[in-house]
C-alpha cells in the first residue's frame, strides 16, 4: 500500500522512524515533510500535501504526526476526499466514563470503527499521548481494517464531499 506521511517538529523524529518501519512491512512510503527539525514550522505545510495526495490516490493512506493530532486532523479534513481520524489511545480511555460511571471505552475499537464506518483514509497521531508501541499497533490496525462498504456508510461519506 502507498502511504503518505507528514509531521511537524513535534512528530518529526518519530516520522523518520516510522518510514523505516512501514517500508519494512512492505509499504511504499512517500514523505511530505518536514524534512528537517524546525521548532518554528507550521503543521499545515506538511499535513495539506498528505491530505491532497491521499484524496487523489483512493487506494493510499496517510499518516500525520504532531503533538496533539487535533489541529492536523482539522487541517486534513478541509481537503475534499480526505477523512482524518485522531487517535489518542489509552490517554482518552482513562478519562472516559460511560453513563453508569464505568470506564469502558476501547480506543482501538474506536479506531477500527473509523475505518469500518467512516472509511477514514488518514490517521492523525498524537506523539505526546502515545507510546511508540501504541502508535505501531494503531497504524497496523488502521492499515489492515477494511471499510465495510455498507450502503448507509457510503451515503454518509458521499455527503462529506
Amino acid at each position: 500500500m502507498k502511504i503518505f506521511i507528514g509531521a511537524d517538529h513535534a512528530g518529526y523524529e518519530l516520522k523518520e522512524k516510522l518510514k523505516v518501519y512501514l517500508s519494512g512491512l512492505g509499504h511504499e512510503v512517500e514523505d511530505k515533510g518536514a524534512f528537517k527539525y524546525d521548532a518554528d514550522d507550521d503543521y499545515p505545510d506538511f499535513v495539506l500535501p498528505v491530505a491532497e495526495a491521499v484524496a487523489k490516490d483512493k487506494e493510499s493512506r496517510g499518516i500525520i504526526l504532531s503533538g496533539t493530532g487535533q489541529g492536523e486532523a482539522m487541517c486534513a479534513n478541509r481537503v475534499p476526499g480526505a477523512r482524518a481520524a485522531v487517535f489518542y489511545g489509552q490517554a482518552v480511555a482513562k478519562e472516559a466514563v460511560d453513563i453508569k460511571g464505568v470506564t469502558s471505552i476501547d480506543p482501538f475499537e474506536i479506531l477500527k470503527l473509523s475505518r469500518l464506518h467512516n472509511d477514514a483514509n488518514i490517521l492523525s497521531l498524537s506523539v505526546r499521548f502515545l507510546s511508540d508501541d501504541e502508535i505501531k499497533f494503531a497504524i497496523e490496525l488502521f492499515l489492515t481494517t477494511k471499510f465495510s462498504g455498507d450502503e448507509r456508510h457510503i451515503r454518509r461519506i458521499n455527503k462529506l464531499g
